[in-house]
């Protein structure tokens, strides 16, 4: 018998360095945004809100503590010294784009936080952890590290929990975490999402293998390695995996995570026409994986909506949701209904016999000028009855935490921040603190370098 479980949404606040500074290549809106003025404050709010909505429709919400930013660590391991004041100052003087890189407010973005395996998909019965080395780009390869431990402080109960370090760093195992994982598991009884699960590993291109298809203009961040790897961490059964590789075609059009192209939830994939390779065959392989009732897959036309106005209104970067009435809605940002070819084919959708039958909008702004819509801010942790009692509960979305942290931003956030202003040695002590205070209202402990320094 399978455990009552429940999918949780941990979602990224936003950190309080968010900026425009166009790191991601590969990433249309974050290149293609860069030097714009950005707005910590706002950001902030905006993810908030959404989580608070979310909690409010009755999910289970919960919230991902950001990163420590400027990483004044790593730029003493490229040279620069003394103070933290003067590594900043000569980082700014000497080398302005890899202080922006330290800088980054990334980490808001969690779906590429890690991969998890609910306990029961697991060959020990416990839920795992593994972070993402984001290995492709490097103001997201200094993550891992502390979002392990973060990780660990929200699920600190090793009888329940198991977290694994990092792939190894390099091009070979890249590995972007859950925006190129979905899991798919039947809801048609209960709604509990614990029963045995699919999981569904998407990558971009073979590393050890040249022969294979890849893309040619932007890189193909996740390997086929680091997918399977992450399955064998995960103690996964392979009779329940299905690994597919991106069209990279997609990619060279700026589909830079398989989050971008295609969503799952349920017994449902939403995806592109251009998705996958031999995409035929995926959908076969998943239909006859998946175990129990019929496995639906809503596939758009590329004739309804270019790939190139999925990628603009981040359609497919949507959170797609079991509402108590056992039907789906897609939590979409607001460029879906200023997107013309989205929003026409959002209408029609809706009135189809498929399992998705409301949309509903949301404004992300910030988040997308920086390249991540709904999706990209939230990281799916189904959990069972007991795993929910020993995980940190402060972690966990209410009226009392969102108001606190509300008032947490107004207090420690600017109203604007430009690439020219992560030069002010200020921010980090502006930033410091706020996260001093924020792991007191997380009850994460120390987590962050300064407070293991």
């Amino acid at each position: 018998m399978s455990k009552k479980a429940f999918e949780f949404n941990f979602d990224g606040l936003v950190g309080p360095t968010h900026n425009y500074a166009g790191l991601s290549h590969g990433n249309v809106a974050s290149t293609s945004n860069a030097n714009l003025v950005a707005k910590p404050k706002e950001a902030a709010k905006q993810g908030l809100a959404k989580m608070k909505a979310l909690h409010d429709m009755g999910l289970r919400q919960g919230v991902l503590a950001p990163m420590e930013r400027p990483d004044v660590f790593t730029l003493r391991k490229l040279g620069f010294t003394g103070t933290d004041a003067q590594v900043i100052i000569k980082a700014a003087k000497q080398a302005p784009k890899i202080l922006a890189a330290c800088s980054s407010a990334s980490s808001m973005w969690t779906a590429n936080a890690c991969t998890m395996a609910p306990s029961s998909d697991t060959a020990d019965g416990k839920a795992h952890f593994t972070p993402a080395n984001l290995a492709n780009k490097f103001h997201r390869s200094i993550e891992h590290e502390t979002t392990g431990r973060i990780l660990q402080a929200m699920f600190n109960d090793e009888n329940c929990f198991a977290h694994h370090p990092a792939l190894p760093m390099g091009d070979h195992f890249g590995d972007e975490g859950a925006a190129n994982h979905t899991r798919f598991v039947d809801l048609s009884s209960e709604k509990s999402y614990g029963k045995k699960g699919l999981h569904f590993f998407v990558y971009g291109k073979h590393a050890f293998d040249s022969s294979k298809p890849a893309p040619h203009k932007y890189p193909a961040r996740q390997s086929y390695e680091a997918s399977q790897a992450i399955s064998r961490l995960h103690m996964l059964d392979m009779d329940n995996t299905v690994f597919a590789q991106q069209n990279p075609h997609v990619i060279d059009k700026g589909v830079f995570h398989n989050d971008v192209i295609s969503v799952g939830n349920g017994n449902v994939l939403f995806a592109h026409q251009k998705a996958f390779l031999n995409q035929m065959q995926v959908y076969t392989d998943l239909e006859q994986a998946f175990d129990g009732e019929e496995f639906h897959v809503v596939e758009v036309g590329a004739n309804d909506v270019p790939v190139e106005d999925a990628v603009k209104s981040y359609l497919f970067n949507s959170q797609l949701i079991t509402r108590d009435d056992g039907n789906m809605a897609i939590i979409a940002p607001g460029e879906c209904e200023t997107t013309p070819s989205v929003k026409e084919y959002l209408d029609w959708l809706v009135e189809q016999d498929t399992p998705i039958k409301e949309v509903k909008i949301f404004d992300v702004k910030q988040s997308m000028q920086n390249g991540g819509g709904p999706a990209c801010l939230r990281q799916r942790v189904v959990l069972n009855e007991t795993e929910i009692a020993a995980m940190n509960q402060s972690v966990l979305m209410s009226d009392d935490l969102f108001n606190q942290l509300n008032s947490w931003v107004d207090k420690h956030y600017r109203e604007t921040l430009e690439e020219v202003d992560l030069a002010d040695p200020s921010l980090l002590t502006e930033s410091r603190t706020a996260l001093d205070e924020l792991t007191q209202i997380l009850n994460l402990g120390s987590v962050y370098p300064f407070q293991l320094a």
